[in-house]
């Protein structure tokens, strides 16, 4: 049984469709990437999984549990946690502020909540005290990351981690999601920057125009001429090495 299951999802924003019927599976453990254009229906597979939309039709199963008509709060409380794309983060608060938030679902705050996240996250342990809007770019996604997993969730979804921010920042952010990876939360990840994606993840699915165009083990995506073509910059008959033109 997959730990994630999305079948047949049809989602709409009025009369206009974003999915049209996608279906894919994630496995305890893996990094998984949804590749795509802007307008493929990424961030909308996302906020319908979370339960912040609700689909027109299909199911969606989180460890054999129909979750596509339960409300978000519930689904967090069954172990799968958002990041939404832009961070939205508290930033009038402090650092452990927005941290103790995360938890909310929780009627006592887990004990070891706050080590565990600082202990991933020193950076933030050491502006723990510091307002939240003040923290740059990259600290900033990082505590909405680390306010993501207070409640130890067994699945996390992140939309666009690495958007806005310098690349020596995206690499930090992309070490950190794989050291949440090896610390045993699975990882459904919504990335612009495939490259770097396919470096990450497992396996990965290509999303165009809301269907699923390609899908199987990232490193066969990589080597995928019209992957390489379409999402990498790389000319047709490159090597790899050659890098984007």
């Amino acid at each position: 049984m997959s730990l994630l299951e999305v079948r047949d999802l049809v989602t709409a924003y009025g009369s206009i469709e974003a999915l049209h019927g996608i279906s894919f599976r994630v496995e305890q453990d893996e990094i998984v990437a949804l590749l795509g254009a802007n307008g493929a229906g990424k961030t909308t597979a996302l906020r319908t999984i979370s339960g912040l939309l609700r689909p027109r039709s299909g199911e969606v199963y989180f460890a054999g549990e129909r979750i596509d008509t339960r409300p978000a709060h519930e689904i967090v409380r069954l172990g799968l946690t958002h990041v939404p794309e832009g961070r939205w983060i508290f930033s009038l608060m402090t650092v452990e502020e927005n941290l103790r938030l995360g938890a909310y679902v929780e009627r006592r705050l887990p004990r070891d909540a706050l080590d565990r996240v600082f202990a991933l996250f020193p950076r933030l342990a050491e502006r723990r005290a510091q307002v939240a809007g003040t923290l740059s770019g990259g600290e900033q996604q990082m505590l909405a990351m680390a306010r993501a997993l207070m409640t130890k969730p067994r699945l996390l979804l992140l939309d666009e981690p690495s958007m806005g921010l310098a690349p020596v920042l995206v690499r930090l952010i992309f070490q950190k999601i794989s050291d949440i990876n090896r610390e045993g939360t699975t990882v459904l990840l919504v990335e612009q920057n495939a490259n770097a994606a396919l470096r990450l993840a497992h396996r990965a699915y290509c999303l165009a125009n809301g269907r699923v165009a390609l899908e199987g083990p990232a490193a066969e995506l990589a080597r995928n001429e019209a992957v390489r073509q379409a999402y990498l910059g790389i000319a047709a008959g490159a090597s790899a090495r050659d890098g984007p033109r």
